[in-house]
């Protein structure tokens, strides 16, 4: 039995509890017996104590199952294996791999298996499933245990969840009379629920940040800090642990973060120089000139944008825009410049965070208490001088929320930098240049055949981890901003 197979049992016994303990409630009230709680109250604690005492053992049990794998798996390996770390992870991933290639074997012809290579290579081949050739013998026997543990474990789980749902639901449905308390207690579950995933959420930032943090760690133990964040060559080549030079190049493979921090900026600033007077000017003429026809037609086709997925945009930039500019500016005599660059991915960025912008200020403005107009009105004052001096003013807190929002949507932005500002890293101010970002050198660091451990694969955490903590201090400025203001008009 599948984990989803388990979980759409535990579910359908939740909502027979449901169910039966409404039902029992309603009689219980008919027979005259006065209950504490309405009788939905009743269902929905049955249901509760069906589905999540069942449910937290199944979760348990998913959790270790791979740890317990693990161990199944590498048993068997010999001891020069289990005294590399590294490869007994790698050997341990390619023995799950042929245990679940054998799990697609029928069942009869797995038991006439002796878990030879050759006769494992045979009834895999029949299934589609190619054996790696660097499987060895103790691999396969690990792979036929692992098969064994999951055989025996999945009916146990099975039945020990299914077995505490029916034993859950037979005893709070006897407990349903006079005295119970469902209603505090079905409200107590979802209270903590609540917590649980406020709790979830609030962890797992920490969690990102303490990943972050340790790999960051690590790769400063290789690369001087002062190196990384004042260096302004970026060229991470193959070095030795605790160097930072290039070795046969005469130089050092640098990993200089300014570079990077630069084309990030300056991409960005582009795109919000496109973005924000758009957005905020439609978002002014959507919420205080339009009438309510082209209101509604305008408003959807703006933030159709932000449905648009961003290597949509990165072809757009690639095929239409970049040619565009590169053409105009190869006009000028003396200019020659290529349909890679800044001012590409800029402005076609631009174009994608418009939504942001617009429509968060369009409802932050429409949020503008009426009574404000009416003052000004009243006052004498124009709707150009209500929405210049008064509105505005009134909305600049959440403004600057909606800019904020766009302006993290663009620093973090890849594909439109992949396909429009190519992947050169270095400090220029023509925005005619090609440059790249830092969230693109993250995923090229991440990716092709760079061993973990090195530096050339830690510096991508530590770029995250900078790419963090720019964007904290981007919050920390716009609270500040936003705290000044609206002190002034609450």
């Amino acid at each position: 039995m599948s984990a989803f197979t388990l979980l759409g049992v535990l579910v359908a016994l939740s909502l027979i509890g449901f169910v039966l303990g409404r039902a029992r409630a309603v009689a219980l009230h008919n027979a005259g017996e006065k209950l504490h709680s309405r009788a939905g109250y009743h269902g929905g604690l049955v249901s509760i104590a069906t589905f999540l005492p069942a449910f937290v053992v199944m979760s348990v049990a998913l959790i270790a199952q791979p740890e317990i794998e693990y161990n199944v798996a590498s048993a068997n390996f010999p001891a020069e294996v289990l005294e590399d770390p590294i490869r007994t992870d790698l050997e341990v991933s390619a023995t799950r791999n042929v245990a679940e290639g054998l799990e697609l074997v029928d069942e009869a012809t797995r038991s006439r298996l002796q878990f030879g290579l050759i006769e494992v290579r045979s009834a895999l081949g029949e299934v589609g499933v190619a054996l790696p050739a660097n499987v060895t013998n103790y691999m396969i026997i690990g792979a036929r245990d692992v098969l064994d543990f999951r055989d025996t474990a999945k009916p146990i789980v099975f039945g020990v969840c299914v077995a505490i749902a029916l034993l859950a639901l037979l005893l709070t449905w006897r407990s349903i009379g006079s005295r119970l308390r469902a209603r505090n207690m079905v409200e107590n579950v979802v209270r903590t629920g609540l917590l649980l995933a406020s709790g979830i959420a609030i962890l797992t930032t920490l969690g990102i940040v303490l990943s972050m943090l340790w790999e960051s760690i690590r790769f400063f133990e290789m690369v001087p800090p002062q190196h990384f964040f004042f260096g302004t060559t970026w060229n991470p080549g193959f070095v030795n642990v605790g160097e930072t030079e290039l070795a046969g190049s005469g130089g050092r493979g640098s990993f200089g973060l300014l570079p990077l921090l630069w084309g990030t900026a300056y991409i960005s600033l582009i795109a919000l120089l496109i973005a924000v007077p758009i957005g905020l000017l439609s978002a002014v003429y959507m919420s205080e000139f339009a009438g309510p026809r082209t209101r509604a037609y305008a408003k959807p086709l703006i933030e159709v944008l932000a449905g648009v997925p961003t290597i949509v945009y990165g072809f757009f930039a690639l095929v239409t825009v970049g040619p565009f500019i590169r053409d105009m500016i190869n006009t000028i005599p003396g200019m020659s410049v290529g349909a890679s660059s800044v001012a590409t991915a800029g402005v076609v960025m631009g174009i994608m965070i418009i939504p942001f912008v617009s429509s968060l200020s369009d409802d932050i403005i429409n949020a503008v208490p009426q009574s404000l107009r009416d003052g000004a009105y009243g006052l004498g004052a124009t709707k150009a001088e209500t929405v210049r001096q008064v509105i505005l003013p009134a909305a600049l807190p959440g403004i600057v929320g909606a800019v904020l929002l766009a302006a993290s949507r663009a620093i973090g932005e890849t594909m439109i930098v992949v396909l429009a500002a190519g992947a050169t890293a270095k400090i220029d101010i023509n925005p005619f240049e090609a440059m790249t970002t830092v969230t693109v050198k993250i995923v090229s660091q991440l990716t092709g055949d760079v061993e973990f451990t090195s530096p050339q694969a830690l510096v991508a955490f530590a770029l995250g981890l900078t790419l963090f903590v720019v964007t904290l201090v981007m919050n920390i400025v716009a609270l500040r901003i936003v705290r000044k203001y609206r002190e002034q008009y609450e």
